[in-house]
């Protein structure tokens, strides 16, 4: 599971440019036999057969934050637009890459224009804005005309660099943990479920466009009934949930998730022994509110890894990932209905 965390994180993907985070997952799922098909909006949908009528729907993101290019500057370096929600601080001293749409992708390090304490007074209190965040790309350009020639444009991608690590003490620090831990989840549970003896069919949804808030809301088979958002629980101050035990969201920014749902997953975490936290997020959606928003008729519900410093430099633990998973596994194994 780890291994794949790893891979996956290193495939730049900010949200509008994820076909080859997409393909990875989908040649991970078609080697275990399971069956997949792309949707019209460059998602995947996967589904573990099941005996009895009505399906159960697990989502997760392979769509991280990113940027793109806003504006190329007279001095050779780029101005950028966000790509998702995140504070320009978060970013600041990031290497990233410019996918250059002619050419190969073109290394360069996002900085604040007034970076040097020896030249520039206001460095510490300049505020951090779009007007002053700036790439310096690796590359002898000194115009706009020498950007132009290596092939970069206004609307070209920019993606961070994830300096992923794994700790001997079990932790894991990398970008785009959000929601990627998830998938990564999905795809270890996947070895499972294609042996399983399910009561219900079970569909992996694995989106694209969550980080700007429509990645789940389509392509939700007709016979769903329950639809289960895996991402991170954030973490901070007045909230409960950890790194070491999965998150149980009972409200997010969109309303209370479903009540009987969310007892069944603690009666599970209780009767089994799975660490848990139950939650609020004031300042978050997920792939289940979009679809509950887009007018799906099902019960939606939010469970996750819980994420240190989302969408900064993030960082959960092995244990985290593993209540998820396990958490998940007995959910899938449950006859709908029994809430416990």
């Amino acid at each position: 599971m780890i291994e794949t965390l790893k891979q996956l994180v290193e495939i730049p993907s900010p949200s509008g440019m994820t076909d080859e985070a997409i393909g990875f997952v989908e040649q991970e799922l078609t080697n275990l036999g399971v069956a997949t098909k792309r949707l019209n909006k460059g998602a995947l949908l996967a589904t573990f057969e099941g005996k009895s009528p009505g399906a159960r729907l697990l989502t997760a993101h392979v769509d991280t934050l990113g940027a793109m290019v806003k504006d190329i500057l007279p001095s050779g370096r780029l101005r950028l637009t966000q790509v998702g929600g995140y504070a320009w601080t978060a970013i600041e001293g990031e290497n990233c890459l410019v996918h250059a749409e002619a050419g190969e992708p073109v290394e360069g390090t996002i900085l604040i224009h007034q970076s040097s304490v020896h030249v520039y007074k206001d460095t510490n209190n300049a505020e951090r804005t779009s007007s002053n965040i700036e790439v310096r790309l690796d590359a002898d350009v000194h115009s706009a005309e020498e950007v132009r020639a290596l092939g970069i444009e206004v609307g070209d991608f920019v993606s961070f660099d994830p300096r992923f690590r794994r700790t001997n003490a079990g932790y894991i620090k990398s970008r785009h943990l959000d929601d990627k831990a998830s998938v990564a989840i999905l795809l270890d549970l996947a070895t499972d479920l294609v042996d399983a003896d399910l009561p219900h069919p079970v569909h992996y949804l694995i989106s694209n466009y969550e980080e700007v808030g429509f990645g789940g809301n389509a392509g939700i088979p007709e016979a769903v009934t329950e639809y289960i958002a895996v991402d991170m629980g954030a973490l901070g101050d007045g909230q409960h949930s950890d790194e070491y035990t999965v998150s149980i969201c009972a409200k997010d920014s969109s309303g209370p998730y479903d009540l009987g749902l969310r007892r069944q997953f603690t009666a599970l975490c209780r009767e089994h022994g799975i660490a848990h936290k139950v939650d609020i997020y004031p300042y978050y959606g997920s792939d289940a509110s979009a679809a509950i928003r887009a007018g799906y008729d099902v019960r939606h519900a939010l469970v996750g890894p819980g994420i240190e410093s989302s969408h900064s430099y993030e960082r959960t633990h092995t244990k985290s990932l593993e209540a998820t998973r396990e958490l998940l596994y007995r959910y899938v194994l449950t006859t709908m209905g029994d809430e416990r």
